[in-house]
């Protein structure tokens, strides 16, 4: 495969990709009027700026397809198992259903089926099956493979993706930057932010943003500091909504981060961002990029991010301690060519 030349940074033209089979039309929410402050707003042009500016292109060599998840250092793994003090482990996890609700069967059904059935009686001879799932669907927590968002930069007809690297697409799925690129898996430092429990209340309300204040707020508050290498775990409380209120569009609407903190996670060294929602508020309240943090963080800064990760247990058992860093571990599964794996994670306090 060929390369660009290490250093090459993005094009100041971006995109925020339009997936066939997304759920259109459910709900319409406004654009919070707090993204639109002049001392936060976030344009084209500053997102042109910040392609350059936060660009890790080359900073783990030419041929690197793993970005910040190279911050996860053995040093740093070692302290993160000194974390652990009650031996007590929770899912950071949530798994498909085949509940028929606008937030699941999105991109491509779910069907779970037995593999082994007696054709005359219709009855399964041994308990066998199968299952079949979209590895971006609304209620699987997933990682997102560095291969899954790109530039508007084509280069021989492809676009371009993190490092420099094609975005080189066949029936097989990515040919670099793919889910089995980035490693077999990792244990470091968790960090959860819990900004509904700040303000003492269940969830945030749709469409909330969450700014650099908002997560040096919690810092003071939590009394942590987001260092290199750590996972970063963003509650909205997408979750705790749905339990009590059913399933909504929160794909369209959902609390989240602003484009804003962008330059605040390069600076960081945040090395897996996971968010219960999409990661970035929803409208995103920048002209021209809904998903600017999903952009910027995997095609720029190669960070990757996992939506909808399950954070209801780890909040209750980090509250229940008053202690907000913690050991995470997670596995890679070796998806050949993935966009996607699912988010195999645990916490243990």
């Amino acid at each position: 495969m060929k390369r660009f030349a290490v250093g090459l940074v993005p094009s100041a033209l971006t995109v925020a990709l339009a997936w066939p089979g997304s759920v259109v039309g459910q709900a319409t929410f406004p654009v919070h009027p707090a993204t639109q402050d002049p001392a936060v707003r976030v344009t084209m042009e500053q997102i042109a700026r910040w392609e350059r500016e936060l660009s890790n292109w080359g900073r783990w060599g030419p041929d690197d397809q793993r970005g910040t998840l190279n911050l996860i250092t053995p040093e740093k793994t070692r302290e993160a198992a000194q974390l652990v003090r009650d031996g007590v482990t929770v899912t950071l996890s949530h798994f498909v259903s085949e509940e028929e609700a606008m937030d699941s069967g999105t991109f491509a059904p779910t069907d779970h089926w037995m593999t082994s059935v007696d054709p005359a009686t219709g009855l399964p001879r041994f308990a066998l099956d199968a299952i079949s799932f979209s590895l971006h669907d609304g209620q699987l927590s997933h990682l997102d493979a560095l291969c899954h968002y790109r530039t508007r930069e084509r280069v021989d007809g492809e676009y371009l993706i993190f490092n420099g690297y094609r975005q080189s697409l066949d029936a097989d799925g990515c040919k670099d930057l793919a889910i089995d690129r980035m490693g077999s898996g990792y244990v470091t430092r968790g960090v959860l932010v819990d900004l509904a429990h700040l303000r003492g209340v269940g969830w945030l309300e749709p469409s909330t943003p969450i700014f650099v204040s908002d997560l040096e707020e919690w810092e003071r508050y939590a009394g942590v500091t987001v260092s290199p290498g750590d996972v970063l775990l963003v509650r909205t409380g997408r979750w705790a909504k749905r339990e009590r209120e059913g399933p909504w569009a929160y794909g369209q609407g959902g609390a989240g981060l602003h484009a804003s903190v962008l330059p605040w996670l390069h600076a960081r060294g945040v090395s897996l961002l996971v968010g219960d929602a999409v990661n970035d508020v929803q409208p995103s309240g920048v002209e021209g990029l809904n998903r600017p943090v999903h952009q910027l963080t995997q095609v720029t800064i190669g960070l990757p991010i996992v939506d909808n990760g399950y954070l209801e247990d780890v909040a209750r058992e980090a509250a229940a301690r008053r202690r907000w860093e913690f050991m995470v571990t997670w596995q890679i599964p070796r998806i050949v060519g993935g966009t996607a794996a699912p988010f195999n994670a645990t916490a243990t306090f």
